[in-house]
């Protein structure tokens, strides 16, 4: 049978044909292997060959990880080197995002651990959620030890939570020089799109105001980075290098610590600013704003419900009323208007009869002396700060002469004190009302400006160097709290043109005109003046006391005033009176007198004087040297020996007491002798001898060898 079908299939050609393929298709299939096999290599080719370097940098950061190591802020030392503002050691909680693990299942449990809801950490991922995968997320800050043993003891379940060290700013309790030192938040979105924070990312710390803010750049320093080897489960298993943090480069401000002190203490609880300066360089000693804040509680993260409280206050904390509180100067702008006056050649003869009041322009104006004044010239104008003389000055003067002066002397525009947020308050003429209001200017609001009313108004620190400028004969200068030598050159400039002011400037005054103004000043705290209360003994203390009203005598005629509403109180002091090394300037928010305010000024200028004396003392006590005991010998000539001879002469020996500082004076006289006695100048502590005796170890005694004559060996 098996043969017979063998024979069969031979038989039948046909049969054997339809089974094989034919040859093109079996070349379409062998084209189409190879074309695989070419597209698998070249694949191959491009993963093993090619990107073998980018493959190797992905396996590298799945097993690599990057903790980052923030840098400590530079600390805030005063003008001796005390430490004002401080860091301390903290932990916090950031979530590490590159392992691709959904955290969402366990918001829970790590919300639990941390003591915080999950709408708090569903808010924070949300807030990040553009920020790059590689970039760790700050969960919570400066967390407490048993949260940081919680993520310890959670590791294998929560890999992605990671801790890491830094240090947070310490701020002097009780919001000591708060508004001056500033504080430090996380950067906003609003900030991240300023492109003066180009540098910066989500979750940095940066300076949110005060000094913080204008020195940012230097006291942040650069953050670091540790490299950390992990396993598959993001567990730690070593490490491979590290990125040291560079710190940020600590300042030492012009603030005195003392006068500091004096200030906040003087100024207690008040609401208003004080301010100290010196008027040579600029410097200022002391800022105080109340009322204050704590900047610790902004170092960590503030609570909502203390954030609105501090921007709902009526009494505005977080404003830095030093140079942002914008308010009629009062009669403190009587200084201004006296040096007008006396420059341009119409107050010096002046005199008015004040009787309580006079008329102008058909208004009747109150003298705030309800008597008057009688008589009153120039001088009594200023240390009774009579307003119908300065009424009638302003009268005479005319709104764009006194504003081209009190221009000259800072008013109208910033100082340029570098602190972020100054005001530039206001110096009204007929230019400034027709650019802001589209009106003309009528002679009889230039009478309200005479004494510091009206439309004018200012900032303490504007009061300050104003004041200063004119007791330094028409010197002004820029006030600043950092030293310049503590920033380079560049850096300097970047904070001149970023804070731009009047600066510096000079323009110069008749020297009677500057005696007639500051010799009324030192009369104010004289009896016969406004503030005698604030008077110094031993101490030449001028100044100006000023009371501004809040609401107009318009409102008040119609009885709108209630005893709530109380004058403002300033009062601008220097000490001396005439190229002072002190100005301080106060403003009492409902002070109701300038008085009042002159009370706590006179406390920092007594705190500075007494300061500066207790340093001279100590200078001249260090000045002062303790006698020295030295050895020498001298000649006495003998009569009957050759003159200059020693061998003609009879030779002593002793011990002395020698003051070192007589030593060091030029041109000191040439030493004499007496008979019998050391040199002069000397003190013979120890009895002489023929013997020749010396001290050996005393240089001076060395080359103390002198002939009767005076010359020396």
């Amino acid at each position: 049978m098996r043969v017979r079908i063998e024979l069969a299939d031979m038989e039948n050609p046909l049969l054997n044909n339809e089974e094989k393929l034919p040859t093109y298709k079996l070349s379409i299939i062998q084209y189409v292997i190879v074309g695989v096999l070419v597209v698998l290599l070249s694949g191959l080719w491009r993963l093993q060959i090619l990107g073998a370097k980018d493959y190797r940098a992905l396996a590298e950061q799945n097993r690599v990880r990057k903790v980052p190591i923030l840098a400590p802020r530079g600390k805030l030392f005063d003008r001796e080197g005390r430490l004002i503002v401080d860091n301390y050691p903290s932990v916090s909680c950031f979530l590490v995002r590159e392992q691709g693990h959904d955290i969402n299942p366990d918001l829970p449990l790590i919300a639990r651990g941390l003591h915080m809801t999950e709408d708090q950490l569903d808010g924070i991922l949300k807030h990040y959620r553009l920020a790059p995968k590689y970039q760790p997320l700050p969960l919570k800050q400066d967390i407490t030890p048993n949260e940081v043993e919680f993520i310890e003891a959670h590791r294998d379940e929560f890999p992605e939570l990671e801790t890491v060290n830094e240090e947070r700013r310490l701020y002097p309790r009780g919001g000591f020089a708060a508004h001056l030192i500033g504080y430090v938040g996380e950067v906003s979105e609003d900030m991240l799109n300023d492109p003066k924070y180009a540098y910066y990312e989500p979750g940095d710390v940066v300076g949110k105001s005060g000094l913080e803010q204008s020195y940012d750049q230097l006291l942040r320093g650069v953050d670091g980075s540790s490299d950390v080897v992990v396993d598959s489960h993001g567990r730690e298993v070593g490490r491979l290098g590290t990125e040291p943090a560079k710190p940020g480069q600590g300042l030492r401000l012009t603030i005195d610590l003392d006068i500091q002190k004096a200030a906040e203490l003087a100024l207690g609880n008040r609401n208003g600013a004080m301010i100290a300066m010196d008027p040579h360089t600029g410097e200022v000693l002391a800022l105080v704003s109340r009322p204050s804040f704590d900047p610790n509680e902004f170092s960590v993260h503030i609570r909502r419900d203390e954030w609105n409280k501090l921007v709902t206050d009526p009494n505005h904390p977080l404003l830095d009323k030093a140079i942002q509180a914008q308010l009629a100067p009062g009669s403190t702008f009587k200084v201004i208007m006296a040096a007008a006056g006396l420059e341009a050649g119409v107050a010096q003869d002046m005199k008015v009869h004040c009787s309580g009041g006079a008329s102008f322009y058909g208004h009747y104006y109150k003298c705030w002396q309800k008597g008057g004044h009688g008589e009153v010239e120039i001088s009594k104008a200023i240390y009774q700060s009579c307003d119908v003389f300065f009424y009638t000055l302003a009268q005479k003067l005319g709104i764009d002469k006194i504003a081209y002066f009190a221009q000259h002397l800072g008013l109208g525009s910033k100082t340029g004190i570098d602190l972020p947020g100054e005001v530039s308050g206001t110096m009204p003429s007929t230019e400034w009302k027709m650019k802001n209001y589209h009106q003309k200017w009528y002679a009889g609001e230039v009478i309200s400006v005479g004494i510091g009313q009206g439309a004018v108004t200012a900032t303490p620190v504007q009061m300050a160097r104003a004041i200063s400028g004119i007791t330094s004969g028409g010197v002004l200068r820029r006030p600043h709290l950092v030293f310049p030598d503590e920033v380079t050159p560049d850096y300097r400039q970047a904070i001149l043109e970023s804070y731009p002011g009047s600066g510096d400037s000079e323009s110069k005054m008749d020297p009677e005109n500057w005696q007639i103004i500051t010799d009324a000043m030192a009369k104010v705290m004289e009896p016969g003046g406004t503030d005698p209360s604030a008077h110094l003994e031993g101490i030449d203390f001028a100044g100006k006391t000023g009371s501004a009203q809040v609401v107009s005598n318009a409102f008040i005629a119609r009885g709108g005033k209630s005893r709530q509403i109380k004058d403002n109180a300033w009062f601008v002091g220097v000490s001396p009176r005439r190229n002072p090394d002190i100005v301080v300037c106060t403003l009492m928010e409902s002070g109701e007198h300038g008085r009042f305010a002159g009370r706590l000024a006179a406390q920092v200028i007594a705190a500075f004087v007494d300061k500066q004396r207790r340093l001279d003392n100590n200078l001249q006590e260090a000045k002062k040297t303790t006698p020295v005991e030295v050895g020498a010998i001298w000649s006495i000539p003998n009569p009957g020996g050759a003159a200059g001879s020693i061998q003609g002469s009879d030779l002593h020996g002793g011990h002395f007491l020698i003051d070192p500082a007589s030593l060091a004076k030029p041109q000191v006289p040439p030493l004499s002798l007496a008979p019998g006695k050391g040199p002069v100048g000397m003190t013979k502590n120890l009895g002489s001898g023929n013997n020749g005796h010396q001290n050996q170890g005393s240089a001076v005694a060395a080359s103390a060898l002198v002939s009767a004559s005076g010359g020396g060996r």
